[in-house]
């Protein structure tokens, strides 16, 4: 009993500072990791960074530091963290390597929330779609196409590929280009066309809409017109222009080609 009792004590005098101090430093630690990650919070929050954002970096910074807070005061226990950390990259790696195009997309998600080159109610053409933008989440984003269609669309093809956005300026230009017979009096069919600009209140002035002879074909000839609407208008003024030309062309004895 008397040795069993020695070695204890030897045991207590050379691992007792040890584990006060991994104690002291695991509660000190915890402590710093909230402050650190209020921070954070707080310094995301005046940057105006995307809400689902500002939650998800928050949990990683807090989960990376416990993390790495832990390894630290096993280490200070005296346990080998050597081969626990090359099997925990090794993991990480076998992970990552299965999960490349998971991560690609949260990667892709990212990027899109801190630099914003769209926000929901815009409305963009990507990766063969055109639709209004429902919905960004970290992996994904939700596209409502004209139709009431739901597109679901990665994340990373999205970040990195071709994107329009339509909704990034408050006006934007309408044009058309009709065709009218070679014979056709080219004078009346801009006035019409004027006419029917004048008439539409939702066509602005300034920049002043543009009518030209765009080109002579072998059996029309293209008469462009450009005009300028607010954005939320462009398409109810596109197709009026184009229901005004079907009808009122021929009762000016217009051709349309």
């Amino acid at each position: 009993m008397e040795k069993y009792s020695q070695k204890l004590i030897d045991l207590a005098m050379i691992y007792g500072p040890r584990l006060i101090g991994a104690i002291v430093v695991l509660i000190l630690g915890w402590w710093f990791i909230r402050l650190i990650v209020k921070g954070i919070r707080k310094a995301m929050g005046r940057s105006k960074i995307e809400p689902s954002l500002q939650t998800f970096i928050s949990s990683l910074s807090a989960m990376t530091l416990k993390v790495l807070l832990v390894i630290s005061v096993m280490s200070m226990m005296g346990i080998a963290m050597t081969s626990f950390i090359a099997v925990l990259g090794a993991a990480g790696l076998a992970v990552g390597m299965a999960l490349s195009g998971t991560l690609q997309n949260f990667a892709g998600g990212v990027m899109i929330l801190l630099f914003k080159p769209f926000k929901v109610g815009d409305m963009i053409e990507a990766q063969g779609y055109t639709g209004s933008v429902s919905e960004i989440q970290i992996f994904s984003t939700m596209l409502k196409t004209p139709d009431n269609r739901l597109i679901i669309i990665p994340n990373g093809p999205l970040a990195t590929g071709t994107l329009t956005n339509y909704s990034t300026g408050e006006t934007r230009r309408v044009e058309w280009t009709f065709g009218i017979g070679c014979g056709d009096d080219y004078d009346l069919a801009t006035r019409v066309l004027k006419r029917f600009i004048d008439e539409n209140i939702r066509i602005l002035k300034d920049p002043a809409p543009f009518i030209a002879l765009k080109e002579l074909s072998n059996s029309s000839v293209n008469i462009v017109v450009r005009v300028w609407v607010r954005s939320a208008d462009y398409w109810d003024v596109f197709f009026e222009m184009n229901e005004k030309v079907y009808k009122e062309f021929g009762k000016e004895g217009l051709n349309i080609y």
